[in-house]
């Protein structure tokens, strides 16, 4: 095995050899969570890593924010690329009011969805819609590649992540035009503004060294290394 295969296999974005397309399950506890913490990251992947399936879950949000959500992922997921989009319908901010009935929605969610990335808050954010889908998504999915990712807010909280996903430049670009295309609910709120946006991703540039000057960042708390022996 080549240093770069092992590189490919540690983070888990080896393109795939057969027919099928590689999954990525995208979880989200709000209609612009997946947008803001990883919308990047999955423009990036549709431009590099072959065949794709991007498959979109948002927990909470009545008709007007989920109107919004599936026009930007219509913007953000090209149709080659597009899975399905399922809301589940649970009160906005309350979330671990209704814990039973969410586990049960994940219990099913495992059944129905066999991802080779899946993408979701981080365990520390200080929301506590967000925390409770950690938990939910590393209770529901035990053998999978998780990369949590961050969102900017009042509260703070962001930490340190340990992955970082590089970002052409027309890449950040469409990101932050998307989130201020498609959200208009969410315009008139202070943090909710093309430099936020923009600020957070050339941050995570930084660490990374990246070529445009802009990343983001997740962070993965378990990563399977498959060392197999060579063939032959």
């Amino acid at each position: 095995m080549s240093l770069d295969d092992l590189e490919i296999q540690m983070i888990g974005l080896a393109l795939p050899t057969g027919g099928e397309p590689r999954r990525v399950l995208c979880i989200g506890a709000h209609c612009d969570d997946i947008e803001i913490g990883c919308g990047g990251a999955l423009l990036q992947l549709q431009k590099t890593a072959g065949k794709l399936a991007i498959d979109w879950v948002v927990l909470t949000g009545e008709q007007t924010r989920r109107d919004e959500t599936t026009a930007a992922m219509q913007l953000l997921v090209e149709p080659a690329f597009r899975g399905g989009l399922d809301f589940g319908g649970f009160p906005d901010s309350r979330l671990p009011a209704v814990y039973g009935e969410l586990k049960d929605y994940f219990n099913t969610l495992r059944t129905r969805f066999h991802p080779d990335i899946i993408f979701c808050h981080e365990k520390h954010d200080a929301h506590q819609d967000h925390r409770l889908v950690n938990e939910m998504v590393w209770g529901a999915f035990r053998d999978h590649f998780i990369l949590e990712y961050e969102i900017v807010k009042w509260d703070g909280g962001l930490g340190t992540p340990n992955v970082h996903v590089p970002l052409d430049a027309d890449v950040v670009d469409r990101k932050v035009d998307v989130l201020m295309r498609t959200y208009g609910s969410q315009r008139s709120k202070d943090w909710f503004t093309p430099d936020s946006f923009r600020a957070i991703t050339r941050i995570r540039g930084i660490e990374c060294r990246a070529p445009s000057g802009h990343a983001e960042g997740f962070t993965a708390r378990k990563i399977v290394m498959p060392l197999h022996a060579a063939q032959g």
